[in-house]
């Protein structure tokens, strides 16, 4: 694995306060800011620009331990290949492409349908190659599921 992508406690001087999630689409980083101008930051993989969240401040609405996971229909009807054969979706386990754990992003009390999720995939950590999610290491959603509370804000650059 790129030693870049290893979690870690690391310098943020930052406006945002303790507990604020902050995403670097481009950078393909995700900071949890702590207290002192620090952050734990975690390397992610992202959707490509056309398809992921396009920006701006949402709340972590709720949070779910190995989630289910339902295709959008989006996503159906762009690969339905890929995904149709999942539109009644896929319990929630070892095999889900959701991962671990995901945190669920809402905007004015609505559903973005973007999460922050765990993957199976590690090889995606550091890439543009998701549906349009935030994905990071289940392991690392593991640990910031553990940190991040709901009503938590989540920005995303």
């Amino acid at each position: 694995m790129n030693p870049e992508h290893v979690r870690q406690v690391v310098d943020y001087p930052t406006n945002e306060a303790p507990g604020t999630i902050v995403v670097d689409q481009t950078a393909r980083y995700l900071y949890f800011v702590l207290p002192g101008g620090r952050a734990v930051r975690y390397a992610v993989g992202v959707g490509p620009i056309a398809r992921a969240f396009p920006g701006g401040e949402a709340e972590i609405a709720r949070k779910a331990a190995w989630p289910r996971w339902i295709p959008t229909p989006s996503m159906i009807e762009r690969s339905p290949g890929q995904y149709a054969r999942y539109a009644d979706g896929v319990d929630g386990g070892p095999g889900n492409p959701m991962g671990a754990r995901a945190l669920y992003m809402h905007q004015n009390g609505v559903d973005t349908y973007y999460r922050v999720h765990g993957t199976n995939d590690p090889s995606s950590i550091g890439r543009a190659v998701s549906a349009g999610c935030i994905r990071l290491l289940n392991q690392d959603i593991i640990d910031l599921h553990d940190r991040v509370q709901p009503g938590a804000k989540i920005v995303v650059k």
